[in-house]
């Protein structure tokens, strides 16, 4: 009798344990997150950012080289309002942020959902040791403390940011603003996968030299230009696509698809920057309503860069396509040392420009040699593209329908790709879902 009243008593005492664990859960029976913890200052040693909470980036946090800063799948990190707050990874240092589809990695906005800015933080700025055509050392841009350019360690390595997003990013720590994401000098062995910036305040990626391989790359709504090259990068970018918003814009700046220089200055900086790019969609505001009258080109090449564009699409670009810059540029395209090969140009404004000069190349010149090259136009928008949604700024959909031209071409091996059957990013498969966010501004964090 004795041990069945302990037994009893046992039982019941489990079942009130588990009880007030449970009315500790949240809804889906997990232990509530714990109170955020902020991040600041300089990381000199390996730490860990878990996603059991929200992180605050406190400032300018600098991770040190020979330090890892490890970011968890699923984990928040919202920058702290009013500290012009960025994440610099140094020379020597990685940062290891490896999310998945299901559970992406998110730095964002420390305000509150529709209450959100372009400009609300700085960004993430990743310093490798790979090679650029500078001689000197370099300041890193938006007034960080840093130098980079004179290293020759092309299989440098940085770490990974794999399901990766980056929100209303792009104000300068102490002047000029900071991209999204920024490469200075980044070398090969840093793998750069399936990464989103939304609403970034200057461009959304930009690649200062180096050699850093990157697929998967959404760039949505950005001021300035989705993707930009200069002193001297020669890595390679697959499968990325940007959508731009109409009513936004830099008002002192031109926004471009892609834009792309050797230098400021137009040297012969050896190496030349060369970016090497296949199956990228690049989506303009098309003349909708209220677009901004800074959106521009699809590409710009310019001041003296050599390029790879091949397999892609420009959609809806509101001042041209296709524009080179300057007689070098255009001897290098004319020459065959740059290739625009297997692309769709279908641009709201004029579909080729160049202001070269005309004994180098015209534009008439310009159309004949993409066409060549395996190149389709088109001058009535996205009625011959025949992509499904590609203009939605809340739910886009960048796939081919049935006889789109985006089907069909004969692909061309391009450096650092992988071959496919279509041409733009998407072939059957949509890669963005799941993981990016077309409503960060209502998402609560």
């Amino acid at each position: 009798m004795k041990r069945q009243n302990l037994s009893i008593l046992f039982l019941a005492a489990a079942m009130a344990f588990a009880s007030c664990r449970k009315s500790d859960n949240n809804d889906n029976g997990e232990l509530p997150a714990k109170t955020p913890e902020s991040i600041s200052g300089d990381i000199t040693t390996s730490k860990t950012l878990t996603s059991d909470r929200t992180w605050i980036l406190d400032g300018t946090v600098f991770v040190r080289s020979g330090s890892i800063l490890t970011v968890e799948p699923g984990t928040v990190i919202r920058a702290k309002q009013g500290t012009k707050a960025a994440l610099i990874i140094d020379k020597g240092a990685k940062i290891i942020a490896d999310g998945t589809a299901a559970k992406p990695i998110v730095f964002t906005s420390g305000k509150d959902a529709g209450s959100r800015a372009p400009g609300d933080w700085g960004g993430i700025i990743l310093v490798g040791r790979a090679t650029t055509n500078r001689t000197t050392a370099v300041p890193v841009e938006g007034g960080v403390a840093l130098t980079y350019g004179t290293d020759k360690i092309d299989d440098d390595n940085s770490g990974t940011l794999r399901y990766v997003r980056i929100e209303y990013a792009g104000i300068g720590v102490n002047d000029s603003e900071i991209n999204a994401l920024t490469f200075y000098a980044v070398g090969n062995k840093t793998i750069v996968e399936n990464v989103q910036t939304v609403y970034a305040n200057d461009d959304a990626f930009e690649f200062f030299g180096g050699t850093v391989n990157c697929k998967n790359l959404v760039a949505f709504g950005t001021a300035d230009d989705d993707f930009d090259f200069d002193f001297g990068f020669n890595g390679s970018v697959q499968f990325a696509v940007a959508i731009r918003d109409p009513k936004f814009v830099d008002a002192a700046d031109d926004g471009n698809g892609i834009e792309c220089d050797n230098d400021k200055d137009g040297t012969n900086a050896s190496p030349i920057t060369q970016p090497k790019l296949s199956n990228i969609t690049i989506v303009g505001p098309n003349n909708a309503a209220n677009t901004s009258a800074r959106h521009a080109y699809g590409n710009r090449w310019r001041r003296g860069t050599k390029f790879i564009f091949n397999n892609s699409i420009l959609l809806g670009a509101q001042k041209g396509g296709l524009n080179i810059e300057s007689d070098k540029a255009a001897n290098f395209y004319k020459n065959g040392d740059s290739q625009f090969k297997n692309n769709i140009v279908a641009s709201y404004g004029v579909p080729f420009l160049t202001n070269a000069t005309a004994s180098v190349l015209t534009a008439a010149e310009m159309q004949a040699k993409v066409l060549v090259d395996g190149g389709v136009a088109f001058v009535d928008g996205n009625t011959s593209v025949k992509l499904t949604s590609p203009f939605s700024l809340t739910a886009p959909d960048f796939l081919p329908a049935v006889g789109s031209p985006a089907l069909s071409g004969t692909w061309v091996a391009t450096t650092g790709a992988s071959a496919v059957t279509y041409r733009g990013a998407f072939g059957n498969t949509d890669w963005t879902k799941g993981w990016t966010n077309w409503d960060a501004q209502n998402t609560k964090y």
